[in-house]
């Protein structure tokens, strides 16, 4: 997948679903940041709640170029406002900042990242006291006091430093028996073989768990190997191929994979068979609920697999279903009882750690899940598809249409004439939770969602069997692009 055409001209600084992003030297530069860090700042500032007497405001960064050097400089804008910065002078996986700003009760977190985005992009996260990413309702007052032009004054001076990957690695320790786990993995005879994508979160789970994991593409490299950081099955051959040729060696593996900012994950089977959190998520479920015992409800996205559904209903939990998004999901954990919420790109959280995706807090449950199961991924994913019914079967296809005319087009058909029968299947049943999607039987639908800033069309779609997603898939994007 090649990166889309570099912009003549900064796009007006707007906050996405998680932060502000854009691409570094045009869009993200030191002139543009300090504003918006100060904006930020403040306005966690003004948000904190009662009883809460911090002027602490936590600073991370991933890998990126100029993401370190672009951290220790917003330090200037945090004490401008009259705020106290502490900075994590090493690159660390986002989920490490919302953990220090919850051990230290802190105002939030701001966090150079562009995530899973293409190599070339940079920009900020937010993180609230809680310890998740802010809500819509508050980059809004940031946006509007950018736009009001107050005026802050960047103060140089000393920013104090922490260790962030240490205290965070101490942290899962406290969650996670990671020396039992060792100790599984060995009798269970399983290789498991990590890939960071060269970002933040790489040396987390060696340094947890030792020799028991090996990992691959380890070494910071800003280009992250030429594509986006994004742990997507075309990025993972390396990946694939070593899995393949541990299980053929006569060791079956595991592959675990993890975005650029470490706040995602998917994995490989010892098949070499691409899990996304589709399939990661029904086994943390059916863990968390069964072996664990702990309570809770489970959220997933209107775009998330059945198969959640199925092993949630078999072990007696609720299922609560939301629109796409991962802010969605962390609403509900910050008002409890939720046992796991995940959504289809990655992005999981655990009702016992943070409101908050945390891939390397995910991976060690999924280790975990495996050692108590006595069986490599592939194997334990058959057998749990075994006793709860449900397809396997997920792909998603994103449709660049030609412009925002047809775009809006194409989304009044759906809203005012959605599609009766799809692809020789008569629709059963239509939602409008996200998009349209359409039920044609059991875990088979398709699912039409736009993007909300450009002429972007995911298509979603789960059947009984991998050429059932290609044709239904296939007929999705010639409805669209005859709109």
């Amino acid at each position: 997948m090649g990166s889309a055409p570099l912009p003549l001209r900064p796009a007006p600084i707007a906050f996405g679903t998680d932060g502000w992003r854009g691409v570094l030297g045009v869009d993200i530069t030191l002139e543009r940041l300090l504003p918006v860090a100060a904006a930020a700042a403040a306005e966690l500032a003004h948000s904190a709640p009662d009883g809460l007497d911090s002027r602490t405001v936590v600073i991370g960064c991933d890998r990126r170029f100029l993401a370190p050097e672009l951290a220790a400089a917003i330090a200037a804008a945090v004490r401008g406002v009259g705020l106290e910065p502490l900075l994590a002078p090493d690159p660390v996986p986002t989920p490490a900042c919302s953990w220090a700003v919850v051990q230290r009760r802190a105002l939030g977190a701001l966090v150079i990242t562009a995530s899973h985005n293409p190599p070339e992009w940079l920009g900020l996260k937010i993180k609230g006291h809680f310890g998740g990413s802010v809500e819509g309702d508050f980059t809004a007052r940031v946006e509007r006091r950018l736009q009001a032009g107050g005026v802050s004054v960047p103060e140089p001076g000393e920013t104090p430093c922490f260790e962030g990957m240490a205290e965070y690695l101490d942290g899962l320790r406290g969650r996670v028996d990671t020396g039992a786990l060792r100790r599984g993995l060995e009798q269970l005879g399983l290789a498991v073989i990590v890939d960071p994508m060269h970002g933040s979160a790489a040396g987390g789970l060696p340094a947890l768990l030792g020799d028991a994991v090996r990992e691959i593409r380890s070494q910071r490299d800003p280009l992250f190997g030429g594509h986006p950081p994004e742990p997507l099955a075309p990025y993972l051959g390396q990946l694939i191929a070593e899995v393949q040729a541990s299980t053929a060696a006569g060791r079956p593996a595991v592959g675990i994979v993890f975005d650029g900012d470490g706040d995602r994950i998917a994995a490989v089977d010892e098949r070499g068979r691409f899990c996304s959190t589709q399939l990661l998520m029904p086994l943390f479920i059916d863990h968390l609920a069964r072996a664990r015992g702990l309570a809770g409800s489970v959220i997933k996205t209107v775009s998330g697999s059945d198969l959640m559904r199925l092993v949630a209903e078999d072990v007696g939990r609720e299922v609560i279903e939301k629109p796409v998004g991962f802010k969605y999901i962390a609403s509900e954990m910050l008002s409890g009882g939720v046992l796991v919420g995940g959504e289809e790109s990655g992005g999981v959280g655990f009702g016992m750690h943070l409101p908050e995706r945390d891939a390397s807090f995910a991976a060690l449950l999924l280790l975990e899940a495996l050692v108590e199961g006595g069986q490599p991924l592939g194997a334990r994913l058959d057998a749990l598809q075994a006793r709860c019914g449900g397809a396997s079967h997920y792909d998603r296809l994103d449709l660049r249409l030609p412009d925002m005319e047809t775009r809006a087009r194409f989304e009044r058909l759906l809203q005012e004439a959605p599609p009766t029968v799809v692809a020789g299947a008569p629709v059963q049943e239509v939602t409008a939770t996200d998009g349209v999607k359409l039920r044609l039987g059991p875990s088979h639908w398709l699912m039409l969602r736009f993007s909300g800033t450009e002429p972007l069309l995911r298509l979603y779609c789960e059947a009984p069997d991998e050429g059932r997603v290609a044709e239904v898939l296939a007929w999705a994007r010639e409805l669209a692009l005859a709109a």
